[in-house]
């Protein structure tokens, strides 16, 4: 057979049926589901008379417009209120599994998926969030969809979708003391541009991949949308494995011998041919810093904030323009100058426990700086946020000023209390700083956790080995 790439093997396994104009119907092993992209889907099954086609492939997780404050008060804002009603009660209607805000599971549902083990490799995974890919950490083929398409897949268990290119992004070299994989995403990110993969299901290799953690994995695939692609990939290996081992959804004894066995076919063959190619040496990567309004406006923490004239062509040389001015910044500043308002630790993208520990790692024995006016750490999930606790985790931002929360999406976007005020600065370890995404008016700085602590210790980007 014709060598094949881990996105070719899973898009010919769950192959339905092919169509002459270049579509095609796909399996869906799973759906995530969550407040705010499916209430139209279940309201259509209503309104059509159907029932999902298979209830226990589906999970739902309330967690866009949760409070991350104390849940005994309930959701303030009315919106957010009658979001989080709608789906526990189509949930109940429907007879969908769901965590609901007072399940200590309940959390980011791209968090709590690999978590529980419903992310497994080898599967299709689909949600109405673009984030979704981050699934595709653990060898599964995972991305984001529309809420017209939530309901065909609630229905159907089937997507009409395209086939997308390969993409490889090989990540090279021992990485750096104090470097994160969200620092690694991020360096991709600023080298192929938010549209170098467009069109592309995006895969991870190389030396820094496979001696990354799942979590680590997990940020890199989160962001792979940020870069264009729609699916971001990782072939399975022995870490893999090890990390689906007794997890509440995945079998176990033999059953899991066996699952084991077809898991490790989910890698690309060693001759397979990618339609396009990156290659990355991280050994000298800094701590990098968003200065603008996308992704790919980065530079490490020893930069200064770019001039315009120096962008690569007219079209982004306007781009620029605009970003300074909504980011009040002017070119030529040191990186390390720019003094913040607030700090956000959390989200899908570096809400877990690794992530909690390195920035706690920074934390640990300082204090928020004097001009910081909020420092928020919110784990990415109940039990998340229990593993931190067990650890002392949580006394530790405590005792430093960080205010400590209840699990939810949180200050990544303005869906719910936790947002920046117009002209409020934010080092944020989530994915995107488009313009208003934390609150209109706020300005988004993406960061590591151990980089969004140290900006929270300083109260400006600060390299976090100095700390």
């Amino acid at each position: 057979m014709t060598a094949r790439t881990l996105y070719d093997k899973l898009w010919d396994d769950h192959l339905v049926r092919q169509s002459d104009d270049g579509t095609a119907l796909i399996y869906i092993d799973r759906q995530l589901l969550h407040e705010v992209t499916s209430p139209q889907a279940f309201a259509g099954l209503r309104e059509a008379g159907r029932q999902p086609r298979r209830r226990a492939a589906n999970l739902a997780v309330a967690d866009h417009n949760v409070p991350t404050t104390d849940r005994n008060a309930g959701i303030v804002d009315p919106v957010s209120r009658l979001q989080v009603q709608t789906l526990d009660s189509n949930c109940a209607e429907f007879g969908i599994t769901e965590f609901d805000m007072a399940d200590p599971r309940q959390g980011v549902v791209h968090v709590v998926g690999p978590e529980q083990g419903v992310t497994q490799p080898g599967m299709t995974i689909v949600c109405g969030d673009s984030h979704t890919a981050t699934h595709g950490a653990l060898g599964a083929l995972a991305f984001g969809i529309g809420t017209s398409e939530v309901e065909h897949v609630l229905a159907t268990q089937c997507l009409v979708a395209r086939k997308m290119q390969n993409l490889r992004i090989t990540l090279t070299g021992p990485l750096p003391e104090g470097i994160a994989s969200k620092d690694m995403i991020l360096a991709v990110i600023g080298l192929i541009g938010t549209s170098g993969g467009t069109g592309y299901a995006m895969e991870f290799a190389g030396s820094a991949v496979r001696e990354a953690s799942i979590e680590a994995r997990m940020t890199l695939c989160n962001m792979a949308i940020e870069g264009g692609a729609r699916a971001g990939l990782v072939g399975v290996d022995e870490a893999t494995v090890s990390y689906m081992a007794g997890r509440p959804y995945v079998p176990s004894g033999s059953a899991f011998d066996n699952a084991a066995v077809a898991w490790r076919e989910m890698v690309s063959d060693p001759d397979a041919a990618f339609d396009l190619e990156f290659e990355l040496d991280v050994s000298r990567l800094r701590p990098q810093v968003t200065w603008g309004t996308s992704p790919e406006m980065v530079v490490s923490i020893d930069d200064v904030v770019p001039d315009p004239e120096n962008a690569p062509d007219g079209n982004r040389t306007q781009d620029w323009v605009r970003a300074l001015e909504y980011m009040g910044l002017e070119s030529g500043t040191p990186i390390n100058q720019i003094p913040l308002d607030k700090v956000f630790i959390g989200a899908c993208t570096n809400g877990r426990i690794e992530d909690l520990r390195a920035a706690a790692a920074v934390a640990n024995g300082r204090t928020v700086a004097s001009g910081i006016k909020q420092a928020l750490v919110v784990p990415g999930s109940g039990l998340v946020k229990r593993q931190a606790e067990s650890e002392g985790l949580d006394e530790v931002f405590r005792n430093a000023g960080f205010e400590w929360r209840e699990p939810g999406c949180s200050m990544c976007l303005a869906m719910n209390a936790d947002r920046l005020d117009p002209g409020e600065r934010c080092a944020a370890t989530s994915n995107r700083n488009f313009e208003g995404r934390q609150g209109y008016g706020g300005r988004t700085h993406l960061v590591s956790p151990a980089m969004a602590a140290a900006a929270a210790i300083t109260g400006c980007f600060t390299d976090p080995n100095e700390l």
